[in-house]
């Protein structure tokens, strides 16, 4: 059971965050293009989407973790703690900064007003926070130091 569980967290964690770390690492640079040519608005569009939704999705990776983790009995291990306090961080930063900024560009986009290099930039620099605490979510639970479990 354990074993399923596991695996189970992470499949989700793989078909729940992965997309949502690759499309907004896209959308900023997709924005500036768009700012600066024809291109119009639907990549952009397609990217911030990809992100709502999948960051709804990012919720059963949790869910499943604690369940793994119950099923594990390490749910007082640090690393476990550590990543829980990642994961809310990570998400965090995706509801507060990431998708808001993606909103605001986009909108600014379909009005055809002009973006300003900067806003891209810090939407830039909150993904690619959310992107490094979920990889170091990944790492810790891979590694699980200090795991004495043996799964």
């Amino acid at each position: 059971m354990t074993k399923i569980l596991l695996s189970l967290h992470v499949l989700a964690a793989v078909i729940a965050i992965g997309p949502v770390t690759v499309a907004a690492s896209m959308f900023p640079p997709a924005a500036r293009r768009a700012a600066s040519g024809p291109t119009g608005t639907g990549a952009v569009a397609l990217l911030h989407r990809i992100c709502r939704v999948y960051a709804g999705a990012g919720l059963t990776v949790p869910l499943l973790g604690f369940a793994t983790a119950a099923a594990m009995g390490v749910l007082g291990s640090g690393w476990l703690v550590t990543s829980i306090a990642l994961t809310a961080a990570a998400a965090g930063i995706l509801i507060a900064f990431v998708l808001p900024r993606q909103e605001e560009l986009l909108g600014q986009l379909k009005d055809e007003r002009a973006v300003d290099r900067r806003s891209t930039a810090r939407l830039a620099m909150f993904t690619g926070i959310f992107n490094l605490l979920w990889a170091t979510v990944t790492v810790l639970m891979i590694v699980r130091p200090g795991s004495t479990t043996g799964a």
